[in-house]
């Protein structure tokens, strides 16, 4: 079980990646703000926590693996590896500049620790199997987590990936749903219906689980309930897009906008106030 002071670290991470995540992508430009925010607290988990991951070599073969599938929402990736130190915490202030290494998806041929080329999405989970099959060709035993959006899930890729991955018994894969319900124009559930989400992953052979993606002991707890599963595993994280600035959460609208200076002083604020209370919590 996870110890509260683990927690509390993990907390004032995601706390600093979300202050970090809106600074580098400052005001008047246009960013994926809603789901890079939604996404923090898995990712936390994952890079600080549950990985099995060496900042010093992300080529490492015995790594494990995390596959961004929901490409738009790469800012958060970023910043997690530059807090390991796989690349320096000043570079992530060039985000989708001229010649930057710092693309607005996933280029996995320009920085390391990306481990595969999203955001066609609908994608990302047959690079998992891929890589997964990989792992198992060469005696290998990382393991596989691949971050899916709940839009994306309107793909059929989506689905035929889900087959294969129970088809191979690719019990190495974690998949796991940032479902916070928005895409880039309104409601996720607008153009297809995916409910219910739990009983259709099931029946494609998936071990499923469900919890609040913003409850980090939650995250983690099902993170290591995927270790023990002989099948693949799905995580589906309800969450809540732009998830920690009061004006972007639940807000299809800023999926990929920009904001004012005046909203981005106001956004700094507030993440400010709660990464200092984050820090309070450590000490």
């Amino acid at each position: 079980m996870i110890t509260e002071a683990e927690l509390a670290r993990l907390r004032h991470l995601a706390a600093t990646m979300r202050w970090r995540i809106v600074t580098m992508m400052g005001a008047s430009k246009v960013h994926h703000f809603g789901g890079s925010l939604s996404s923090v607290d898995i990712i936390t988990a994952l890079y600080f926590r549950k990985m099995r991951y060496d900042p010093n070599n992300p080529r490492w073969l015995e790594r494990d693996r995390f596959v961004m599938s929901k490409g738009h929402s790469v800012p958060a990736q970023y910043t997690a590896l530059a807090m390991l130190g796989v690349f320096p915490v000043e570079e992530l202030s060039t985000l989708k500049r001229l010649g930057s290494r710092l693309q607005g998806h996933p280029a996995m041929h320009t920085i390391p620790g990306l481990e595969a080329c999203t955001g066609a999405l609908g994608e990302g989970l047959s690079y998992a199997n891929g890589i997964a099959l990989a792992g198992r060709i060469l005696g290998l035993s990382y393991r596989v987590y691949c971050l899916i959006g709940d839009g994306e899930l309107q793909e059929g890729q989506v689905w035929e990936a889900a087959m294969t991955a129970a088809k191979h018994c690719l019990a190495n894969v974690t998949a796991i749903i940032d479902r916070n319900r928005l895409k880039a124009m309104d409601e996720a559930a607008c153009s297809k219906q995916m409910d219910p989400l739990p009983e259709r992953w099931a029946s494609f052979g998936w071990a499923v689980a469900e919890i609040d993606g913003h409850d980090m002991a939650a995250i983690c707890n099902t993170l290591d309930w995927s270790d023990g599963q002989s099948q693949p595993s799905l995580i589906i994280a309800n969450t809540v897009k732009g998830k920690g600035v009061s004006f972007l959460e639940g807000q299809a609208g800023f999926h990929n906008a920009a904001i004012d200076e005046t909203q981005y002083q106001k956004a700094v604020r507030e993440l400010e106030s709660a990464l200092a209370a984050q820090g309070e919590n450590v000490r």
